[in-house]
């Protein structure tokens, strides 16, 4: 019996970890994979070679698996931006999403005279990163909160609502079918998606996701009809995000690596 509940609870948290975080497993896994289907093949190649062999996509939640260790606590912070009323990047003095991000994308310029594990743990992070600075929730405008409201008769927090739930009350796809469904853009518009630096994408995802806070606010109860339209809306939304950051995120590592 002792035995059952211990497995129970390592089910349980595993759970946990996987959806509390970002954009929770699916939603990072298929901005992962995006990418990959985007790569060089030389680029695809030298990142594997330094993941021991694995999918960027085996560690597209990484970064949230180990937060809670005590040689990463300090990365609580690292996983979203603030920015100021018009979108414009504000650094946090604690260490955000941006500042980490430009830092391992500086070490990755010159990866060819970095050792094998700063270039293992910097393609791991920036995985993730890309990811999470494309989450409506994790873009923190100065009026910032993480209010709650009832969708459905259920309550919902806003972080975690964008972190997991705008993919999954619509669809229950996994990281391969959102690949395959959404990755259908031109050579020409993915170029164009991916032109910019982070800082412009950051000001981008801030500018098309300022609209959550219309959608809903504190403590506000939706009808079924509020509530269907809402689901609808912000997984369009997700959608267009988690597109976006696999394209960017395809970018950035074929400049750094192909």
């Amino acid at each position: 019996m002792k035995k059952l509940a211990t497995c129970l609870l390592i089910a349980v948290l595993c759970c946990w970890c996987s959806t509390a975080f970002g954009w929770g497993k699916v939603g990072h896994d298929a901005i992962a994979y995006i990418a990959e289907c985007n790569l060089t093949p030389k680029a695809k190649k030298n990142i594997e070679k330094h993941l021991g062999g694995h999918s960027i996509v085996y560690y597209a939640s990484w970064m949230d698996q180990i937060r809670h260790t005590p040689a990463y606590k300090h990365t609580t912070s690292w996983h979203t931006n603030s920015v100021d009323a018009d979108g414009n990047y504000v650094p946090n003095p604690k260490g955000d999403a941006m500042s980490f991000l430009e830092e391992c994308i500086a070490k990755m310029k010159d990866y060819r005279n970095q050792n094998d594990s700063t270039i293992t743990v910097s393609i791991r992070f920036i995985v993730h990163l890309v990811g999470d600075m494309h989450c409506p929730g994790h873009v923190k405008f100065p009026w910032y909160k993480n209010f709650k409201f009832t969708l459905n008769d259920k309550e919902y927090g806003l972080h975690n609502y964008w972190d997991e739930w705008a993919l999954s009350l619509s669809n229950k796809w996994y990281y391969v079918e959102y690949q395959h469904q959404l990755d259908r853009c031109s050579k020409k518009e993915k170029r164009e998606i991916g032109k910019g630096t982070p800082r412009d994408w950051l000001t981008d995802n801030a500018r098309n996701c300022n609209v959550i806070y219309d959608w809903t606010k504190p403590g506000q109860k939706l009808s079924y009809e509020e509530s269907r339209d809402f689901i609808n809306f912000s997984h369009g939304l997700a959608e267009k995000q988690v597109l976006k950051a696999g394209y960017r995120l395809a970018a950035l590592l074929n400049e750094l690596f192909g």
